[in-house]
This record gives structure tokens, C-alpha cells and sequence, in this order.
């Protein structure tokens, strides 16, 4: 279906995983139509055309409490996104993940412009604080689900969504021994991935526990070396800097940026802060620990709100607790050593859970989602 004039969309990602799939979609409408983008992304939305207003950076905000004290500074963006929106006439808003600052958006457009509401990645809405579908139900016009239990979820309530599916369907582990030599690293060693996460936040508050083991493991260990992927060059040398603060050998430890896939494909397991990577490790085959913590206030009031028992992806989509999970004050040295043990002695009850696992992520797939966007 060719349009007369170029569609004009407003996008708005935050984080580096909603960037791909943002840019993944973009490429699927383009096939339909010229595109005009207009908004923030990162750097493959960039590729796709957009002129960021501002570093993507700036919202990438997680919590409850840290939002309160940048409100000021997010209003201030998010209405800036809003007039510019509203100014250059878009066809479709695209909000990525971000569900708190996109929702503002899509609130303001739909009350002030006439476009489509789209909204790539759903709010955890299953998992706690359900009285969000309202607004949900109100201001989105349809949601783009990366998994299938959040689509299910939708549908019961009368919201239109469509489980898209999700990248990792069809990953897979690169071959052992040519990323060895890639990545330079001995044949003769064990590797476990150690995974902080991408936001600033995440690794100030895992990383001095992951440091914690590494530093116990490898005394009784020596067999073993630890591999810590970064999304960029900045966290990747804001992670050189705080291992060479704790006295450790950096000969054992071997940080690279995008270096995720490659890591996790040598490793016996990882250790991974909840969130995407969780998913990754399980599909490429490296049983995660899956680990989390927040500050106080934070958990004390997420605590309360959960609907939930497990909060690990894989775990989520198995229905089951196959991959341990470590939780706030479960997050220890001591725990995260036991688990290493009994995951160390359970591999090889994992080896069916990649394929499954892909099975369950397989959606519609980007062609079939902007068709049915475009058609609206």
C-alpha cells in the first residue's frame, strides 16, 4: 500500500534493546511508505533517519522514586516531544518501552491530535499496578507484544494488541571455538558471563556484589575467567574503572562493549541483572542467575504491588522456576556462590530449554504488525 506524501512518525526510546526494535519496525514500514521520523532514539533509529531532540540517555530512568526527583526535567522533555509532535503533524506516535514518560504522550496526543497511539513493549500492567489498563484502554491504540502471556493478558481485558514476538526467536550461540579466537580468550578456561545491566542505577547497586563473588569464586576456582559485556563505550570504561578500584586481576576479568552474544555463547552460565539479558542467556543456552536489587524504597513499594511469584523472563514464559532467582536480600555473595553450584550440576537438564524457548517468543513477526498498523 504507497501513500501520496511520507508518513510522519513520532518515536521515543529510551534504552539501547527498544532502539533495535524500534529501528526493526521503521525498516518494516518503510517497505509501505516514505518515512519522515521525528523524536529520540539511539544510535540505530539514528541509522533509520531520525534527528534526535535530545541524548536518549536522558530518560533512560528506572524506579519510582528516582522519576519524582528528575520531574522537572522529564516534563520539560516530554512536553517538548509533544509540541513537536503535534507541530510537524505525525500520522503515528511510537512509543518503545518507557511505559511511565510515553504514556504522558500518548495521553497529550490523543487528547490534542489526531494520530494513532502505538506502543511498542507493553507496561509490566500483568505484574503489578493493573489499574493502568484504564489508561491503556484510553490512550493506546494498539499495543505491540513481545510475549505471548502479555497478549493473552490484553485481549481478556478488550485492549487491541498483537503479540509481535521477539528477536531472540531466532538467536542463536555463535561456534565456541572461532569466538575464542575472535575474542582472544584461552581454550583451556571456564568462562561465566557477569551481566550488571546497561543503566548507570543497575550497576552502582549489582555490580559490588557481583564483585563480591568474583573475588570468592576465583580464589577456589582458578580455572575460571569472567566475562563482562558493555552496550557501550562509556559504561564499558565506567566498569574497567570501578574493577580497577577493588584489586582485582584484570587478566581473569575481560570487559568488551557488544561483546553480549559472543560472551554469553562461550559461557558455562551468567550472572545477569533481571531484565533482556536474562532472556538472552537462556536462549543461547547459558543458564542465568537471576538477580535484582533496588533501593529500599523502591522495593518497598513494588513489593506490595506484585501480582507475580517469578520476575525472571525465562521463568515467566516457562511457567516455572527452572533458573534460579535472587531477589533483593536473596542478593548476596553467599547465595549467588551456592547457586553457581547447583546450576554448575544441573546444566545438562537445560539443554531443551533454547528451543522452547524460541518457540514461545515466535510472533507475527515486524512485516505482519506494520501492515496492521498501517491498515488503521
Amino acid at each position: 500500500m504507497s501513500q501520496r506524501r511520507p508518513l510522519n512518525i513520532g518515536i521515543v526510546c529510551g534504552e539501547h534493546s527498544g532502539d533495535r526494535l524500534g529501528s526493526a519496525f521503521i525498516k518494516e514500514i518503510k517497505k509501505h511508505s516514505e518515512v519522515n521520523l521525528y523524536g529520540v532514539g539511539g544510535p540505530k533509529l539514528i541509522e533509520s533517519g531520525l534527528r534526535p531532540e535530545f541524548n536518549f540517555s536522558e530518560i533512560n530512568i528506572m524506579g519510582l522514586v528516582e522519576p519524582l526527583f528528575n520531574y522537572r526535567r522529564l516534563s520539560s522533555l516530554r512536553n517538548s516531544l509533544i509540541k513537536l509532535f503535534i507541530n510537524q503533524k505525525i500520522d503515528y506516535f511510537i512509543g518503545i518501552d518507557s511505559p511511565d514518560f510515553n504514556m504522558g504522550i500518548h495521553k497529550a496526543l490523543k487528547k490534542k491530535h489526531d494520530n494513532k497511539n502505538i506502543q511498542i513493549v507493553s507496561p509490566s500492567v500483568w505484574a503489578w499496578r493493573q489499574n493502568r489498563i484504564k489508561n491503556i484502554n484510553a490512550y493506546i491504540d494498539t499495543t505491540l507484544c513481545l510475549f505471548n502471556f502479555e497478549d493473552k493478558f490484553y485481549k481478556d481485558c478488550g485492549h487491541k494488541s498483537l503479540h509481535l514476538g521477539h528477536p531472540f526467536a531466532d538467536l542463536y550461540k555463535t561456534d565456541r571455538d572461532v569466538t575464542l579466537q575472535h575474542l582472544n580468550l584461552n581454550r583451556r578456561k571456564k568462562y561465566i558471563s557477569i551481566c550488571p545491566g546497561s543503566r548507570k542505577s543497575e550497576i552502582k547497586e549489582m555490580l559490588p556484589t557481583y564483585i563480591k563473588f568474583i573475588k570468592s569464586h576465583s580464589k577456589e576456582n582458578k580455572e575460571y575467567e569472567y566475562l563482562v559485556p558493555a552496550v557501550d563505550s562509556q559504561t564499558c570504561q565506567n566498569l574497567r574503572d570501578n574493577f580497577a578500584t577493588h584489586n582485582l586481576s584484570m587478566s581473569e576479568i575481560h570487559i568488551e562493549q557488544n561483546s553480549m552474544k559472543e560472551y554469553l555463547s562461550v559461557s558455562e552460565l551468567s550472572l545477569v541483572t533481571s531484565g533482556t539479558a536474562t532472556l538472552e542467556s537462556a536462549v543461547l543456552g547459558c543458564p542465568p542467575i537471576i538477580c535484582y536489587k533496588t533501593n529500599f524504597i523502591n522495593y518497598a513499594i513494588i513489593s506490595r504491588m506484585l501480582r507475580i511469584k517469578n520476575f525472571g523472563l525465562p521463568n515467566l514464559l516457562l511457567g516455572k522456576k527452572y533458573f534460579p532467582e535472587l531477589l533483593q536480600n536473596q542478593f548476596t555473595k553467599e547465595n549467588i556462590l551456592e547457586a553457581v553450584k547447583n546450576t554448575t550440576n544441573l546444566k545438562k537438564e537445560y539443554k531443551d530449554i533454547p528451543d522452547l524457548l524460541r518457540e514461545l517468543l515466535r510472533g507475527i513477526g515486524n512485516e505482519q504488525a506494520a501492515k496492521e498498523i498501517i491498515s488503521l
